[in-house]
Parts: C-alpha cells; sequence; structure tokens
C-alpha cells in the first residue's frame, strides 16, 4: 500500500490554504482506502456491509469528498479490512 506524507513548504494561516490541506488529506486517505479495498478483493458494497456504513459514503471517502474523522477512518481499516492502521509523527 502507498504512503503520503505531507509536507508543507509555504506558510499555513488562510482560509484557501487550509481547505487546500483538508481537501488534499481527504484525497490522500480516500485513494489509499481504494487501493487498500482493491489489494483486499472487495467491493465498495462489501466494504460498506462490513463496517456497518452506506456504499455511497464509501464512494464519497474514495474520492476525496468526504471529511473523514481517524475514528472513522480506523473502522473502514479494522472491521472492513481486517488491516491495522498506524499513524505516525515523523
Amino acid at each position: 500500500m502507498r504512503t503520503y506524507s505531507s509536507e508543507n513548504t509555504r506558510k499555513k494561516g488562510t482560509e484557501k490554504l487550509d481547505q487546500y490541506d483538508a481537501n488534499s488529506l481527504a484525497f490522500r486517505l480516500g485513494v489509499m482506502l481504494k487501493e487498500a479495498r482493491k489489494e483486499a478483493n472487495l467491493t465498495q458494497k462489501e466494504l460498506a456491509e462490513r463496517s456497518g456504513t452506506k456504499k455511497s459514503y464509501i464512494s464519497r471517502i474514495e474520492r476525496g469528498l468526504s471529511d473523514i474523522q481517524v475514528s472513522t477512518y480506523h473502522k473502514h481499516i479494522e472491521l472492513g479490512l481486517e488491516k491495522n492502521l498506524n499513524i505516525s509523527i515523523g
């Protein structure tokens, strides 16, 4: 699975940049979820059923259109994909 890091080389603080960063993170999390789901040979519907949500929500996450909470993302990874979610700061 691909990993993504956020290396900001510009100043933060403007509303436009903060929104860009949030959208970028949502997109990267969606790409990682989609790759892991495909690696597990699951459809969006199967992942949704395993993690107790709707297929449309999985689709929105994978397209980067949902501002997902870490706890929800964790549920999709742990319950839906039966994998471990590792988060590091470094």
